[in-house]
Formats: C-alpha cells, sequence, structure tokens
C-alpha cells in the first residue's frame, strides 16, 4: 500500500517541482548568454548605459 502512495507523491509534487526549478535554470542561463552577446555585438552603442 506504501508503493501507490509514494508513486502519487512523486507524481504530483517532485516532476512539477523539478520541472518548474529546472526551467528557472535554463531562463536564467539564456538570459545571460543573450545579454552578454548582444553587449559584445554593440559595443560602443551610447544605449548600451541605459541598460541595468
Amino acid at each position: 500500500m506504501i508503493g501507490p502512495a509514494i508513486i502519487v507523491v512523486v507524481l504530483i509534487v517532485a516532476i512539477p517541482v523539478t520541472v518548474l526549478i529546472s526551467g528557472g535554470f535554463a531562463a536564467a542561463l539564456l538570459g545571460f548568454l543573450v545579454k552578454d552577446e548582444v553587449d559584445r555585438s554593440h559595443e560602443g552603442s551610447e544605449l548600451l548605459e541605459t541598460n541595468i
């Protein structure tokens, strides 16, 4: 009886939390890489000073 309960907990709690956390890491990495590339390709632009 404990086996099905563990499977339900994993399906309802563990998998969605893992997906959300890994999605957050992927978004942060993608944002960092894109910002770094754009900063390098537009070096010298006066508009870069307005970015935070």
